[in-house]
């Protein structure tokens, strides 16, 4: 091909409004380096910013939390003038983060026979990056900062294969053993020692349309699962109104609409008719 202008000009004149950008996007590598940041601040023996102190590593994030947020509410058609009060919200949150973050590191050590000590979860358990980054995103996205939340989540997808809404409300001591394939969507709540497998799905049942056809937005569409609660590989369950009681043992590969009892194991069996 000789004449790239030709074709520069013929992709070009192939558009869609809605994705044409009018004002700048936040960056998804300053995102992925804003995480990195926050790891570093919160367990800085384990995630170290080469030739910086946590103080200067605390001052820069400040500096690109803010621009990223601003860049966020810009691209969302939102009042700027909040982003710092934003970015402040969100640093005092740090200490909480941090204590909920030091239980599911205690969850995953005591749930594991395998591991044998807490900075093998730290380094080497895909499920432990993916909470982490989850408890990083949760706190930006219950600020309501668009865009930032699912630009984090979606980098823990892609490192994991675990694929944690933010929207989600997990409670402490969570522990993702293996982990490839879990899904957790936006409204589902989890309680406190919650453990899930590999494969486990927490979904939506069905998708409501309006009367031209397009989904429906928003609304609870996610199972709320209770304290003390155990779901093995595969499992499935789906449904905004679909609770699962305490202390409940699901097993695997099974597929549940409705609400389990307190209490309840449920396990697949082929022979049932």
């Amino acid at each position: 091909m000789e004449n790239f202008k030709t074709l520069i000009d013929e992709l070009n004149a192939i558009q869609d409004e809605d994705v044409l950008l009018k004002v700048k996007a936040p960056e998804r590598t300053k995102i992925i380096a804003i995480i990195k940041q926050i790891q570093a601040l919160l367990l800085p023996d384990y995630y170290l910013i080469e030739n910086m102190s946590q103080e200067q590593i605390l001052d820069q994030l400040a500096k690109d939390l803010k621009k990223e947020i601003q860049a966020a509410l810009q691209f969302n058609s939102r009042d700027c003038s909040i982003c710092g009060r934003l970015r402040d919200q969100f640093l005092e949150q740090m200490p909480k983060m941090k204590r909920s973050i030091l239980t599911d590191i205690q969850a995953i050590y005591d749930g594991d026979p395998a591991t044998w000590s807490k900075a093998e979860v730290i380094l080497a358990y895909p499920g432990f990056h993916a909470i982490f980054i989850y408890r990083i995103a949760h706190v930006l996205y219950t600020l309501q900062i668009p865009y930032i939340p699912r630009l984090m989540a979606e980098y823990a997808h892609e490192k994991t294969g675990i694929d944690i809404n933010p929207g989600a409300t997990i409670g402490d001591y969570f522990c993702i053993d293996h982990g490839t394939g879990v899904v957790i969507g936006e409204t589902a709540v989890l309680g406190h020692h919650v453990k899930l497998y590999q494969g486990v799905t927490l979904g939506a049942k069905s998708f409501k349309k309006d009367e031209d056809g397009k989904l429906v937005k928003g609304g609870k569409r996610h199972p709320n699962i209770g304290n003390n609660v155990v779901i093995y590989a595969n499992a499935t369950i789906l449904g905004g109104e679909t609770s699962i009681g305490d202390d409940c043992v699901i097993g695997a590969s099974v597929w549940i609409t409705n609400s389990v009892e307190a209490g309840e194991t449920v396990y697949f069996n082929p022979n049932r008719q």
